[in-house]
């Protein structure tokens, strides 16, 4: 005997085995902090439930093509979801908070014949999140994770990079309309300094406030490519990446191509003003010896 659908649930609800209280869709470059904060988010879930599905692929539904799944804050079966949904959301139940994140990517490469979540209906989801991180931190820990891997050759690495700071750029012209475009921005760089701007954003999503520490090191990416050892993100030191690596002839060559990018400096002075500075200075440098011959 079929089961009669209840038409006053959306369909996407209906996939997904619950209707949530709120719903966060998440964009942020890769190496920004991203799992710390959903991290945070999902433990100030309303009494810890919730669903969060994991750098989904972007342009399409996110209930098909997440690489990941969590329910209530513990890694779930991706292969059971992708079988029967419901059967792996019902431990966090009606009202939960559902979380969709998307990595190297961000509002501003989509428009209306191309939605980040494919024929997800948009007006499913309560807010829109900005994740963003300081230049120089955010290349400085991209770089270093990425010459981790010895498959990858010193032209891909830098190829990957400026790739994404190609996207970064975009992403920060949208985190200075956040507010006209009823966006919601979380700097990665204040949200670990200050408890006051967590509780903020908490209240600003509409979530209470139950655990506003930074948590543990989330494993996601092999967690800090500089402190391997640390299990609390209070240990990390994540405001210092870029001296960390700023004796890296990689990093440096890195900087002196960025420096001369116009609107990278241009979105950096409304946004990091003392990275813009920064790159300036390393502009008026010359990247090579002058008047030598070989």
């Amino acid at each position: 005997m079929a089961v009669a659908l209840d038409m006053s649930v959306p369909a996407e609800w209906q996939a997904l085995g619950l209707t949530p209280g709120l719903s966060l869709r998440v964009f942020g470059m890769r190496r920004s902090g991203n799992h710390a904060i959903l991290s945070w988010l999902q433990r100030n879930a309303p009494a810890g439930r919730s669903v969060f599905l994991n750098n989904c692929k972007p342009g399409t539904d996110p209930l098909q093509n997440s690489r990941g799944i969590e329910v209530n804050g513990a890694h779930a079966s991706q292969k059971q979801a992708k079988r029967d949904l419901p059967s792996v959301t019902r431990d966090a139940g009606e009202g939960a908070l559902f979380l969709v994140s998307y990595e190297d990517t961000s509002p501003a490469e989509f428009n209306l014949s191309r939605q980040p979540s494919g024929a997800f209906d948009e007006a499913l989801f309560s807010h829109n999140v900005l994740i963003y991180r300081s230049f120089l931190n955010w290349t400085a820990s991209l770089l270093k994770k990425i010459q981790g891997n010895p498959g990858y050759t010193l032209v891909r690495r830098n190829g990957i990079v400026l790739r994404t700071m190609d996207s970064y750029i975009r992403l920060l012209g949208l985190v200075r309309q956040a507010q006209e475009l009823g966006l919601v921005a979380i700097c990665y760089d204040h949200w670990t300094r200050s408890a006051d701007y967590r509780a903020q954003i908490l209240q600003q999503l509409g979530l209470g406030q139950h655990d506003n520490s930074l948590g543990e090191v989330q494993s996601y990416g092999g967690g800090s490519s500089f402190q391997k050892q640390a299990s609390s993100a209070a240990e990390l030191e994540t405001d210092k990446r870029w001296q960390q690596m700023r004796g890296d002839a990689e990093y440096q060559a890195l900087l002196h191509l960025a420096a001369r990018d116009q609107d990278l400096l241009t979105e950096l002075e409304a946004v990091f003003p003392e990275d813009a500075a920064y790159l300036k200075t390393i502009a008026q440098q010359q990247p090579l010896p002058q008047g030598e011959s070989l």
